[in-house]
């Protein structure tokens, strides 16, 4: 299958290197946050508000699964904390998908979830540099555990977007994406 997963953490450009990309493309983009509210019929925020996280992981792990079982080519989008469930770890490695970590360091995704938090709220109610080391501290080996490749983003768009391309390319000539 022709297809690509992007993981990692908040803030470090799924969605705007999945769009990029997918258009690049010519394939569909699927943002798996975007998914779930819609099939939730309400936004992340009032799901985790009224449901709790167990829910909302709950609803999580039940779509991941079911967009990893949908015939490519798309680029997928997953959710920041996706990685946190072993079910998910575990579909995210048997897909016949390649799983991209977008990589950037705590300070470059401080710094742009500074700038602009996109209205996703704090997960610690800590302050924004102080939250994302600690989540990267726990997240960043799962994301890794995962992954075929991992891409630095701390560098423009249209660089990132070109090497995903080429690992695309990879993947159609016959060159297995995952290990």
């Amino acid at each position: 299958m022709r297809a690509l997963v992007l993981v990692g953490p908040r803030g470090c450009g799924k969605t705007t290197i999945g769009t990029a990309l997918a258009h690049d493309l010519g394939w569909p983009f699927v943002d798996a946050d975007r998914v779930l509210e819609q099939r939730a019929g309400r936004p992340i925020p009032r799901i985790f508000a009224d449901d709790g996280e167990g829910a909302f992981r709950d609803r999580e792990e039940a779509i991941l699964g079911d967009l990893l079982a949908t015939p490519g080519p798309w680029v997928l989008a997953t959710g920041g904390g996706a990685v946190l469930r072993e079910a998910n770890r575990k579909a995210l490695v048997a897909s016949p998908t390649t799983v991209v970590y977008l990589h950037a360091s705590p300070a470059v995704l401080a710094a742009r979830l500074a700038a602009d938090a996109g209205g996703r709220p704090s997960l610690t109610g800590k302050p924004v540099d102080q939250e994302v080391a600690e989540i990267l501290a726990v997240r960043d080996p799962l994301y890794r555990a995962v992954a075929a490749r991992i891409v630095e983003v701390d560098r423009p768009l249209a660089e990132i977007v070109a090497d995903l391309r080429t690992e695309m390319s990879k993947q159609g000539e016959g060159e297995k994406g995952r290990r």
